[in-house]
């Protein structure tokens, strides 16, 4: 079973990565525009107010600098001195904000956009930032609410979302020039509940994925079919990544927003003990 491990009243919470170097988990609270570390060992935790919203990150070659997603841009963030470089900006004159984004194994940052204007309509795109800092919008299908990008271990599969759809993609990414081909749909969700959110990879080749609104996180084969399904005491869990010095917790994040009866493991930050281990998540090039 999930156990609480900070009680972060998130309003969002996204975008949970294991930084082996630091020994600490980081997430983010999109809407309080924050991000959150907690050291497992220590049982400290931290955050650090952001000067927009910040949907994900990329750890980096630097143990100080983190790459952002924030709502309008990409750009870079020092601990040390709380200061950040912009890199470049993202649809710019749409009413879309960054979403979920991971390293591939390679590490390009690949992510996509949310249209925070209703109706959701698909007006936004996944994107690359190449090792060049160049910008590169990947050749799928539009997006309204893009989540669950994660790599198969070989980094030769992309999985991706447009969380609306109720069903997670794949396609073939050619690890060299990062190209996308073959889109197909690799599991699309049952029963009348939920909608896929973050995904990560475990060392096996499966995908964990949090099911917004189902109160779960479900764990997929390499051929789309359900291996586990395991339940989450938040009803909005939003994330998922592999953590710890052994790479056998499974941490996942939640979100409050929108929720009329909150109770208290809405918003909160979970762990759970597995017998599984992830894969070491890639970091971001150049520092």
């Amino acid at each position: 079973m999930f156990e609480m491990m900070v009680d972060a009243r998130n309003q969002l919470g996204e975008c949970v990565l294991w930084d082996d170097r630091g020994e600490r988990v980081l997430w983010t609270d999109i809407l309080g525009s924050t991000l959150w570390s907690h050291h497992p060992a220590s049982g400290v935790t931290q955050s650090w107010p952001m000067p927009e919203k910040v949907a994900s990150f990329a750890l980096t070659n630097s143990d100080d600098r983190l790459l952002l997603g924030l709502a309008s841009q990409l750009a870079f963030f020092d601990f040390s001195t709380g200061e950040f470089t912009a890199i470049v900006a993202v649809e710019k004159g749409l009413t879309t904000r960054l979403n979920d984004g991971r390293c591939d194994r390679q590490g390009r940052f690949v992510f996509g956009t949310f249209n925070e204007a209703e109706p959701r309509e698909r007006i936004g795109g996944f994107y690359r930032l190449n090792h060049d800092l160049t910008l590169e919008r990947l050749l799928l299908e539009n997006c309204a609410i893009a989540n669950s990008i994660c790599f198969s271990p070989d980094g030769a599969t992309m999985y991706y979302a447009n969380s609306p759809d109720r069903a997670i993609r794949c396609c073939d990414y050619d690890v060299v020039t990062g190209a996308v081909s073959n889109d197909r749909v690799f599991a699309e969700l049952d029963g009348e509940l939920g909608e896929p959110d973050g995904s990560c990879i475990d060392a096996e080749g499966h995908l964990w994925n949090a099911q917004w609104g189902a109160s779960r996180v479900v764990r997929y084969a390499p051929d789309g079919s359900v291996d586990r399904i395991v339940a989450c005491p938040a009803v909005q869990p939003s994330c998922v990544a592999f953590g710890g010095p052994d790479l056998n917790v499974l941490y996942v994040t939640s979100a409050r927003i929108g929720l009329a009866d909150l109770a208290q493991a809405d918003g909160a930050f979970f762990q759970l003990g597995t017998t599984l281990r992830g894969l070491p998540e890639s970091r971001a090039f150049p520092i």
